[in-house]
């Protein structure tokens, strides 16, 4: 005689809305192959346990056409069968459907019971505008680059995007550990030479160095980078996964603010009837993380990003979700100056200004360029 099952399920589950394409016959095959696939990952029919059939499998809540070729399904899920982890409850949102065509994630709406288990931004908006003083306009920022320069190089254009007043003065994501600026060294040299502007200047800009690597030397770089005194950390979560991210937004003897950047992410998000929406995947799920500031591609820049899209993420960020603090939307990606007010009109103050290439290419002088960011943005 089989052992009985000694689980006691709460009842409780949280729901994520799919796009499924196909004819309706089709569309309500993948709905119901979601309930298994997520979940058991075995025979429907040779499971007898009740408890299992009622409880574990995921359930289809609503089915319906939402235009041609293409169907809405809800389907809840046990939150146990998350075991409380944030990449269980991804593996369980987008675990193996995320192999087969025609699936998207539309949205997740996760009770306050599953929420209270994940301690979200350490920072938040709040957070940010507390440590940089800042307590009213949008946040300035700009990228280290090209890659190929020295540390001592990238500190001196660190030094004059400081006097020039931009907040967060962070790696571009494809520094990392390279020979021609070693990450210790680039660390401390930029932190220095940003403190020697700020000293100059009484402005509290910080430097923000891209800690991305496998594990340890993740969090041995986070923890360098907060000893030599960096203001906070870039990571990239396509990269080192959500779940790392998450221990170091958790972690206590770090406590630094995290920027979350999207590269190798974009494959989620770029198929209009496979992967996962904007608003999730930078939103919500940066959030869980604990993101304090997400970074995504503005619309009208060099990526496909639409201003809907943007808009999108912007909302996610700021979305009611129990105690999750609010996040700062950063959108970035061939960003100019002359686009400053359009970008204000979307996003309001609750946002991070982050323009690269553009404060170069408006003359030689970055210093003056920076000024001219920043009394832009204060003046609008």
């Amino acid at each position: 005689m089989a052992e009985q099952n000694s689980f006691h399920p709460s009842g409780e589950r949280f729901t994520v809305v799919y796009r499924l394409s196909g004819n309706e016959a089709e569309a309500r095959a993948k709905a119901e192959h979601i309930c298994i696939e997520q979940t058991v990952e075995f025979p429907a029919e040779l499971i007898h346990d009740e408890m299992i059939r009622q409880h574990v499998f995921g359930q289809i809540e609503s089915f319906q056409p939402v235009e041609s070729g293409h169907y809405e399904a809800s389907i809840s899920f046990a939150i146990e069968t998350t075991g409380f982890e944030l990449t269980q409850l991804v593996n369980v949102i987008f675990g193996n459907i995320s192999l087969k065509p025609g699936i998207r994630v539309e949205q997740v709406f996760l009770p306050d019971s599953l929420l209270q288990t994940f301690r979200g931004p350490r920072f938040g908006r709040d957070g940010w505008r507390v440590r940089l003083n800042i307590p009213d306009r949008p946040l300035l920022s700009t990228a280290l680059k090209p890659m190929g320069l020295s540390a001592e190089a990238l500190a001196e254009q660190a030094y004059q995007i400081a006097l020039g007043g931009i907040d967060l003065i962070k790696d571009d994501h494809g520094l990392a550990n390279q020979p021609f600026a070693p990450y210790r060294e680039r660390v401390e040299r930029c932190v220095a030479a940003i403190e020697r502007a700020n000293r100059e200047t009484g402005y509290r800009c910080v430097y923000v160095p891209n800690i991305s690597a496998a594990p340890p030397d993740l969090f041995e770089r986070a923890f360098f980078a907060r000893q030599a005194g960096a203001g906070a950390v870039m990571v990239a979560p396509g990269l080192v996964g959500l779940g790392a991210m998450r221990q170091l937004a958790d972690d206590d003897d770090l406590a630094l603010p995290i920027l979350s950047h999207p590269t190798v992410q974009g494959s989620f998000v770029t198929s209009p009837d496979q992967g996962i929406t904007h608003g999730v995947l930078f939103g919500l799920l940066v959030r869980l993380a604990g993101g304090d500031g997400t970074i995504f591609p503005n619309y009208g820049g060099r990526f496909a990003f639409s201003r809907a899209e943007c808009a999108e993420i912007a909302q996610a960020t700021a979305a009611p979700l129990a105690h999750l603090q609010p996040i700062f939307p950063a959108p970035g990606g061939g960003m100019t100056l002359a686009r400053v007010p359009d970008i204000l009109d979307l996003y309001g103050r609750e946002v991070i200004f982050l323009i690269g290439g553009g404060l170069h290419q408006r003359g030689p002088n970055l210093v003056e360029n920076c000024r001219y960011f920043r009394g832009l943005v204060e003046a609008m």
